[in-house]
């Protein structure tokens, strides 16, 4: 359960004012259609998300204990000054238009713009450091959570949340796990 809250928790921060969030908010003011946005953010999100948990996966099994400590130590860190880099949309992606649908469009845009993202990078991360199908199951919540009421709610939403301070928070949780990773004596696998 650990691993599912911690995973909810550090995507659902570091979602807030990503580029996939100004994508879900650009799509509900270009489409107006909520639930085909809503599905297809979730559609996204779990292949890609399950894509990013099989590489954590596979990374333990590739790496001894002590080098993955340090490896997901110093990406910890590394995520946190990621976190203090605000993201912004690229004009491309909200050219688009719906070729395939409301859905099929955003399951597309979603997909490619999550690819290497700090949401998926934290997601092979976690997954290499905890059970990654509760580690899929907490950052697809994660993301749902600061997605879709984005895409509901617009920009309304966005205006009343200091997305300035919500990446100073994010940035201090991955700075504290890294630093636990490195010194905190913390086990590492899929075990939790």
């Amino acid at each position: 359960m650990e691993a599912f809250l911690i995973s909810t928790g550090i995507v659902a921060l570091a979602e807030m004012g990503d580029k996939t969030q100004l994508l879900a908010l650009v799509l509900a003011a270009r489409f107006r259609k909520p639930w085909p946005i809503v599905l297809g953010i979730f559609a996204a999100t779990i292949i890609n998300h399950t894509i990013a948990g099989a590489i954590g996966a596979w990374v333990t099994t590739q790496l001894g204990p002590d080098v993955l400590r340090w490896v997901l130590g110093i990406s910890f860190i590394a995520m946190a000054g990621w976190m203090l880099i605000p993201d912004k949309l690229d004009d491309e992606e909200s050219d688009k238009g719906p070729r395939f649908g409301v859905f099929g469009t955003t399951v597309a845009l979603f997909f490619l713009a999550e690819m290497g993202d700090k949401t998926q990078i934290a997601t092979v991360m976690l997954a290499a450091q905890y059970n990654p199908y509760w580690v899929v199951a907490g950052t697809t919540l994660g993301m749902m959570l600061a997605d879709a009421p984005v895409v509901w709610l617009g920009e309304r939403m966005i205006r009343l949340v200091p997305i300035r301070m919500v990446h100073l928070i994010s940035a201090l949780i991955f700075l504290v796990l890294g630093l636990l990773a490195l010194f905190g004596g913390v086990s590492f696998g899929a075990a939790s």
